[in-house]
């Protein structure tokens, strides 16, 4: 049960089945509509057509700190842990040094146009400002 897809073995780098953070659903409150099976585009998810209801087949393909399908339960039948654990994780793992890189790296050609826009601007108000200076 403890299954993954190996596209979600890792999370920045560390091996997702370090991370303690899946659903549990709590069978008694659960009415088995279904919408986490149906929602979660991770597959974390199974439906058990004999109970009709869903069951956490791949806890390890949950997104860290995703807490999507709790949030949607109609009557909050599913758990998470506590989010400190996905900050905690995120901070001993320096999670947010390999995110601004990712963004710099991500974003440097949009940094570079923004840039180049400002200048051609800046340039024509200068031109702007000659003209009425002249008049």
């Amino acid at each position: 049960m403890l299954m993954s897809d190996k596209k979600f073995d890792y999370w920045f780098g560390v091996p997702r089945k370090e991370i303690k953070w899946y659903p549990k659903i709590d069978p008694a409150a659960c009415i088995g509509c279904g919408l986490c099976a149906v929602i979660c585009g991770r597959g974390v998810y199974s439906y058990d057509l004999v109970t009709k209801k869903p069951i956490v087949a791949k806890p390890y393909n949950c997104l860290v700190g995703c807490q999507t399908c709790a949030n949607l339960c109609p009557v909050g039948a599913i758990e998470f842990p506590d989010p400190q654990v996905a900050r905690e994780t995120a901070r001993k793992n320096k999670i947010f040094v390999k995110v601004k890189k990712m963004l710099e790296e991500k974003f440097a050609q949009q940094l570079l146009e923004t840039a180049k826009q400002y200048h051609a601007q800046a340039t024509q108000h200068e031109m702007e400002m000659r003209e009425i200076g002249k008049a």
